[in-house]
């Protein structure tokens, strides 16, 4: 017998569109098209490291790519990606890279919308056959949706992350809350509970941090 579960196409429309329809008297007839493409793609993480700073303490710093058809590209991630690119290049600019400590790893991943696919695949990767690579990793800071137009700066709540990693993360934490406060900006903390690309480097014990909207 197949252990294949039986599926079946489902449609459905908006809760509004539900109430005009329940409020006609007479009978009504509903024509309903869709276009679908299934199949197997390809997706890519883009990653690039510092010429300089100690290569036996990495910090990552990341931001996903993709995006879904529902929602602001420019926003989610277009935004964190945007960022995340002029972090590297203002790091060259101001010399910065010049007394650095640590070796920086910009990262922007692939399939961040379909399950972290991305930085799944680069921790898991690591864990698996680089562990000493993955050892190197001192914490990751992660961007996602920084451009939304809601006057909300959001903080990612180290101080409620697992026990392993919880100190970094709230000095993580502590650091943005600082940068903000100097330049009397007001911020929020906001859940740190893994549905972003921080989420595979704290499940293995890597701290991290980072800021949304």
């Amino acid at each position: 017998a197949s252990s294949v579960t039986p599926r079946a196409p489902v449609f459905f429309a908006s809760f509004l569109t539900g109430l005009n329809l329940n409020s006609q008297v007479d009978p009504v007839t509903v024509f309903v098209s869709t276009w679908n493409q299934g199949g197997l793609v390809t997706t890519f993480n883009v990653i690039a490291d510092t010429a300089r700073g100690n290569p036996d303490s990495v910090i990552v710093v990341g931001s996903h790519l993709d995006s879904v058809p529902a929602g602001a590209g420019i926003n989610d991630n277009g935004s964190g990606s945007s960022l995340n690119l002029e972090l590297a290049i203002q790091l060259y600019k101001s010399g910065l890279i010049n007394s650095i400590e640590s070796h920086v790893r910009f990262c922007w991943w692939g399939g961040e919308e379909l399950g972290l696919l991305g930085s799944a695949h680069y921790v898991a990767d690591l864990v698996a056959n680089y562990p000493e690579e993955k050892a190197k990793i001192v914490l990751n800071l992660n961007f996602d949706m920084v451009g939304s137009p809601n006057f909300f700066r959001g903080i990612y709540n180290g101080t409620s992350g697992p026990s392993d990693i919880v100190n970094g993360s709230a000095a993580i934490q502590y650091l943005f809350e600082d940068s903000f406060n100097t330049r009397n900006l007001k911020w929020e903390l906001t859940s740190f509970d893994g549905p972003s690309d921080y989420g595979p480097f704290i499940s293995k014990g890597i701290p991290a941090g980072g800021l949304t909207t």
